[in-house]
């Protein structure tokens, strides 16, 4: 097929919703975001309830289409017959909608010159995800006259705003169209959105880097906004399968690179308040960043193959992404801090973000603005459906996290099940089952911060995967061991932070969670998708006394996996009180006086995906 010869296949290809099955504590993960809001935002919030999209008269562009992107392979993860159906009620109204054109976008046709298709790109993409979630057949003669449509539609509205700054969204459902029709008119169109958008690769490559400084209070930009950059790490790797020029495949690489230099974080990811931040733990990240960054990660990692981004993937699926949720997933925060002391609203000239609102960091339904609560939902689904790719025959564990893969290889049902409560333990079970004999290789990835690994007892190599080949037959079981150290990892201003293994630890911050009341006539920001404002309860003001004799204590999994006050694994340090002030909501950069006020104290840590009012970066007051 000429397909084959001009678009670059992935180095390795994801399994479906139909192959992957979640076990364990991913599956109460999910269980648990489909009690919260994924599973009933479209029972009572307008933009999605009475959406334009399926005849409602309420937004009519993006928020629809980022809640399916999550809540549809939450619905067949889960094969959940009721979410389904919901999922279906929103596809059949949105594909009825279809002009004979193309065009699927709910807004009149003198309109649509005005209408900024990023909206047309995502909802491309949603359906693509519905067909592999569902196999619907209608979906390839949707999609197909959506991206004519686009085809025609740029040459006189050109892109702007969103649409210019995320071109590279479309390439999703062009690359999937075009493994089945191979019409040479869709790698075109991908060459012309490139053409027209906005060139991230030239951007960073320029020195110096233009958006190097945290961004003025006030001035808000596409080039540097924070979703836009998280989205735009894999555009280059998306881009690079139909264009030959090497650089593209470097791209995230060089990206990273500049971001973790100019603006990044402890949590694996940078900041960004609307626009790039720096790299203070009192500036904010947007939630919206952190789920298209692990979107990102896990597009990166298909197209490149290298383990690394594994390891990227998990820190920020760990720790970033479920810190700025409640652990029943029913509230979230715009923005949250890497030391976070108080979340309440803050008095207009005290706040520290760059240009998000005053109750950006409270934890409510749609604290700041509304693109959040309609976007957080893709996050664990698609990270679920990163836990097992292939290539060929050869199968990987790309992500570990308790789940089950269900596949043929050369017409043998293949079993392979993942028993496990990594990140909060080092063993991983695996359960390899074949119907009969037959031959394939399965690759486990090995951490790089693991120490002397083991897989059947044999020490292995970190940093890369670990291949079994042979002729499997029956029931084998595989132990993986992945032992870890304590790691101080060094921030700015003589601070630092505590890791092990796949998790960032933070000093527990006890809270008072303060239910706004908005009145009587509020009938949308009520329990359980209410507003909330947090107050500490214990003190925060303290340093690291003592890194050489560090305590973990695992717990076990309870009702919530990243519970705030029954973490599965927590650990205590001996620390010392000092002068550290919160002032007006914030706490300050860096404390006024690193002098001992108190003697030692045992201080709890929890992982940074249980915490809600947290210290994470601090002095160490003795580094012998």
């Amino acid at each position: 097929m000429e397909t084959k010869k001009t678009l670059k296949p992935l180095k390795l290809k994801p399994f479906t919703a139909n192959e992957i099955t979640p076990a364990g504590w991913l599956k109460k993960q999910l269980e648990i975001q489909a009690k919260g809001l994924t599973g009933n935002l479209d029972l009572f919030w307008p933009d999605v309830k009475d959406s334009k999209w399926i005849g409602g008269t309420c937004e009519g562009w993006e928020r629809v289409p980022y809640w399916l992107d999550g809540f549809i392979p939450l619905a067949y993860l889960l094969d959940d017959e009721n979410l389904r159906s919901r999922a279906k009620r929103y596809i059949d109204a949105i594909i009825s909608n279809q002009k004979p054109d193309g065009w699927i976008c709910p807004c009149n046709d003198e309109a649509r010159n005005g209408y900024d298709i990023w909206a047309v790109f995502l909802i491309c993409k949603v359906l693509v995800v519905y067909y592999e979630c569902s196999k619907d057949e209608r979906i390839e003669e949707v999609v197909y006259k959506i991206l004519k449509n686009i085809y025609n539609h740029i040459d006189t509205a050109m892109l702007f705003d969103w649409a210019k700054s995320r071109w590279f969204e479309c390439l999703y459902a062009i690359y999937w169209l075009y493994e089945r029709k191979s019409e040479e008119w869709l790698p075109t169109l991908a060459h012309r959105l490139k053409t027209q958008g906005f060139d991230y690769h030239a951007l960073y490559e320029t020195e110096p880097f233009p958006y190097a400084e945290k961004t003025e209070k006030g001035k808000w930009s596409h080039p540097n906004h924070v979703v836009n950059t998280a989205m735009a790490v894999k555009s280059g790797a998306w881009y690079g399968r139909i264009n030959d020029d090497i650089k593209y495949t470097q791209t995230a690489d060089f990206m990273l690179d500049i971001l973790d230099k100019y603006h990044g974080t402890v949590t694996g990811i940078f900041t960004g308040d609307e626009n790039l931040a720096g790299r203070s733990p009192i500036q904010g990240t947007e939630l919206c960043a952190v789920a298209e960054f692990m979107y990102s990660l896990e597009q990166i990692y298909s197209c490149a193959g290298d383990a690394k981004w594994g390891d990227k993937l998990e820190y920020v699926a760990y720790n970033a992404y479920p810190a700025t949720v409640s652990e029943d997933m029913w509230t979230h925060q715009y923005d949250q801090m890497v030391n976070q002391v108080e979340c309440s609203f803050l008095d207009e000239d005290k706040a520290p973000f760059t240009t998000n609102g005053l109750n950006a960091h409270i934890f409510g339904l749609e604290p700041n603005y509304g693109c959040c609560t309609a976007n957080m939902h893709q996050a664990f689904p698609k990270f679920a459906l990163s836990t097992f790719m292939k290539s060929g025959d050869e199968i990987y564990n790309t992500i570990l996290a308790p789940s089950k893969l269900t596949t043929e290889i050369e017409g043998v049902k293949v079993d392979i099940s993942l028993d496990t409560d990594y990140p909060f333990k080092d063993t991983l079970t695996y359960t390899v089952c074949s119907e009969t004999n037959v031959r394939f290789a399965f690759h486990i990835r090995i951490p790089a911060w693991a120490k002397n690994p083991t897989v059947n007892g044999q020490t292995v190599k970190s940093g890369e995967f670990y291949k079994i080949e042979k002729e499997w037959n029956g029931e084998e079981i595989i132990t993986v061991q992945l032992p870890s150290e304590i790691e101080i990892l060094p921030w700015d201003n003589d601070m630092s932070a505590i890791k092990k293994g796949a998790l960032l630890y933070a000093l527990k911050i006890e809270s008072e969670w303060r239910k706004i009341d908005y009145g009587a006539d509020e009938k949308i920001r009520v329990y359980p998708h209410c507003d909330y404002e947090i107050f500490p309860k214990s003190a925060f003001n303290y340093a690291i006394a003592d890194i050489n004799n560090i305590q973990f204590t695992e717990n076990g999994i309870g009702e919530y996996v990243f519970s705030e006050n029954n973490p599965p694994i927590y650990a205590e340090v001996k620390c010392k009180k000092i002068t550290w002030d919160n002032i007006d909501g914030v706490l300050t950069e860096i404390p006024a006086d690193r002098i001992p006020v108190s003697d030692v104290e045992k201080i709890k840590f929890i992982p940074y995906g249980c915490s809600i009012l947290r210290i994470t970066v601090l002095p160490v007051l003795d580094k012998s």
